[in-house]
């Protein structure tokens, strides 16, 4: 009769059957490497590249032009506006769903995941037609002087909407991993909706926040199509940083363009660093 196989032998058999010869290997990583410098590390190289190609004072003085000031003042107040929006929504939304059962639960997510579907440009139209001039509520607006479409309103509201699923979807299986024990043990010693939420739930998911909230806010200060169909493209007042990008580009202001798009560019690289230390953080939750 054989010897019985032990754990450890048998995690050493399945490693050696499931290893891949070493130039499988070395080219698979060859081919991912290969791909990352084509489609990441070359575009973001050019856009700095052509950023600076004219020096430093050319650089600054694009980002000192009265319209990029009043795009980046316009970006940074909807971000502000609208993650901290999102993120009450978010935090509310996966505690609902993860800890509790009720009536429209399933319609929650669905809903929760409708931005995900739907094209923004198609969500800014949306926004249009019923905020509008020639839309549902335009009338009304207009008579009470309100504005909503080609202003402030519009852009945030717009923004709120394509990005509210983020927060919701990192937290959800996050808090749903977690379980109810800690909640419920809370619970029976006396402690409150409240207590329990700040003093139990919220330390065990703060990095999952985080990280919902690095995502949604990058989404926010890039978001182009929806943001494009309801801010009218008023210079000065109604254009974002990638609007302004893109009107630069268009009258063959490179310098300029690159310059503004290398804001965005360095936002998305730090959001990359946070985000992978954040989702180390997340793994090491899931794992304890």
């Amino acid at each position: 009769m054989s010897a019985p196989i032990t754990k450890h032998a048998a995690r050493q058999h399945g490693s050696r059957r499931i290893s891949e010869p070493a130039a499988v290997r070395w080219l698979l990583t060859a081919i991912a490497l290969a791909f990352l410098a084509l489609f990441l590390a070359l575009p973001l190289a050019a856009v700095f590249s052509q950023a600076f190609e004219k020096g430093w004072e050319t650089y600054l003085a694009a980002l000192k032009e009265p319209d990029t000031l009043a795009a980046v003042k316009l970006t940074l107040l909807t971000a502000a506006v609208a993650v901290p929006l999102n993120l009450v929504f978010g935090v509310a939304a996966s505690w609902a769903i993860a800890k509790f059962s009720f009536t429209g639960k399933n319609l929650l997510i669905t809903l929760i995941d409708l931005p995900f579907s739907v094209s923004p440009v198609i969500s800014g139209l949306i926004y249009v037609l019923i905020f509008g001039r020639q839309g549902w509520l335009g009338p009304w607006l207009e008579a009470h002087d309100i504005k909503i479409v080609f202003a402030v309103p519009g852009i945030i509201l717009a923004t709120v909407f394509v990005t509210f699923p983020f927060i919701a979807r990192e937290l959800i299986p996050l808090m749903e991993s977690q379980g109810k024990d800690e909640e419920e043990a809370a619970m029976v010693l006396g402690a409150s909706g409240l207590q329990t939420f700040f003093r139990v739930t919220l330390p065990n998911i703060k990095w999952g926040i985080i990280y919902g909230v690095i995502l949604c806010n990058a989404r926010a200060m890039g978001e182009f199509g929806a943001v494009s169909v309801v801010s009218g493209h008023i210079r000065g007042m109604t254009n974002t940083v990638p609007l302004q990008v893109e009107i630069l580009y268009n009258e063959y202001n490179y310098t300029a363009a690159f310059a503004v798009a290398s804001l965005l560019a360095f936002l998305a690289l730090v959001t990359l660093v946070v985000k992978t230390i954040a989702e180390w953080q997340v793994q090491r939750q899931l794992q304890d």
